[in-house]
């Protein structure tokens, strides 16, 4: 997360905002490895039980390893956040495997897309891929979100602590029941980044994890499971039959002659620039699910809630150990980067703006000239519509949720990037 950080500039603010919201949505655990490894150096510590298991890509030996010590010790919150850790890899590695199966392809349109975006190797011999598939693998990976959550949210030990040499776990990305050196997070990071690391210094570099970060955790399972519910919540199969064959290699749509079709000189990365073109034109999505609207509502008010439990957690911390969120008087992992009160105090005043704004308390101006109405979120969750972007985008989709109310003040939006120099939105992510 912290390489948006880096790139972020003040210039094309939204964009580069709805470009984090999307990466952010590719998964947690790339989130989570979203550092520069050489920024902490692994104590002389023992390894908790779970990290050979992280390592070995082990995963259901590990995830069985957990749950046997915790019936045996039902207190024991590291054995309860390690399952956590090793469930979240798992939730990945399933999604990955999906990719794999299917034969996603790898073009600037799938760098775009949420999830699709991972770094999947090619598959020689892909099963063929239809509308309902895509469906199942987003659920899945919904559902996976919910075990992590709910295997998290007992935990009560405040001073609960989780060393991990994060870049060093391991998935088995092709479902070959084998972990290769190429399936190390920490070559899956550098790959996504097209930046050098080398083994040892992916072997140095730990996160002692603590019961902040598993709260915030938590958090990040509830906003990555309102983004998943929000897209099921729509029907996107003309998107998926007209676009298809431009993110899967076999996929199963009426439209044969778009398959395996060669390439044009009208072409932009490997894309027809008639299919960009079409890509825009297709993102209207009728409401399938309206239920789920409600409940990716109440997955982001959750997500604010666990925000302010994981800050306060953090704040009360008196060590200085690996910190993966540090308060102002801690040093965290992430090189070059500080934390101080007055960002803490600007993130808490933020997350009271968005409850706010999520209840239909406080309206988002319109941003069409001369309309003294503003936008009720809140409805646009509660008696949701389809969704056309681009008539959002140009305003008339936003009718039918406008009214007159209370504003969400423009000068505290700023007064958020000022106190973020003007990174606000790249902070987001990692504060969750």
């Amino acid at each position: 997360m912290i390489f948006f950080i880096r790139e972020y500039q003040l210039d094309g603010i939204m964009w580069r905002y709805l470009r984090i919201c999307i990466c952010s949505c590719l998964c947690l655990v790339f989130l989570l490895l979203g550092f520069s490894l050489p920024g902490a150096v692994a104590k002389n510590t023992t390894p908790p039980a779970i990290e050979k298991y992280l390592q070995t890509g082990q995963l259901a030996a590990g995830e069985a390893a957990m749950l046997a010590q915790l019936q045996k010790h039902p207190q024991d919150d590291q054995a309860r956040f390690s399952l956590g850790m090793v469930q979240l890899a798992k939730a990945v590695e399933r999604v990955m495997q999906s990719l794999y199966r299917y034969g996603v392809r790898s073009n600037a349109l799938t760098g775009f897309l949420p999830i699709l975006r991972l770094p999947t190797p090619t598959n020689p011999n892909p099963q063929m891929i239809t509308y309902e598939n895509t469906r199942q693998i987003l659920q899945g990976f919904i559902d996976d979100l919910g075990k992590v959550e709910a295997t998290l949210a007992p935990m009560q030990d405040k001073n609960v602590k989780l060393p991990l040499r994060f870049g060093l776990i391991r998935l088995d990305i092709n479902g070959d029941g084998k972990v290769e050196e190429s399936e190390s997070l920490w070559k899956i990071f550098a790959t996504i980044n097209r930046i050098n690391i080398t083994p040892t210094q992916a072997s140095q570099f730990a996160i002692a994890f603590d019961a902040g970060d598993a709260v915030w955790l938590r958090g990040y399972c509830h906003l990555l499971s309102a983004i998943g519910e929000f897209g099921l919540a729509h029907d996107g199969r003309e998107f998926f039959n007209s676009l298809a064959h431009v993110l899967f290699t076999k996929p199963d749509t009426p439209y044969k002659f778009l398959v395996n079709a060669p390439t044009s000189t009208n072409s932009f990365g490997g894309i027809e620039f008639v299919d960009i073109i079409a890509f825009f034109h297709l993102l209207r999505f009728p409401l399938q699910e309206p239920t789920r609207m409600t409940k990716a509502l109440q997955h982001l008010q959750t997500t604010t809630k666990l925000s302010r439990q994981s800050w306060q957690l953090i704040m009360a911390e008196t060590d200085n150990d690996r910190e993966w969120l540090p308060n102002p008087k801690q040093t965290g992992v992430i090189p070059n980067v500080r934390v101080t009160s007055q960002m803490v105090k600007t993130w808490l005043a933020f997350l009271d703006e968005t409850d706010s704004i999520l209840t239909g308390k406080v309206l988002i101006p319109f941003w069409r000239i001369r309309e003294v109405r503003g936008v009720n979120i809140n409805k646009a969750f509660t008696q949701p519509g389809t969704l056309d972007v681009i008539a959002w985008l140009q305003g008339t989709g936003a009718a039918p949720y406008l009214q007159v109310g209370k504003m969400t003040n423009t000068r505290f939006w700023q007064q958020l990037q000022e106190t973020f120099g003007g990174q606000f939105f790249g902070f987001a992510v990692w504060f969750n």
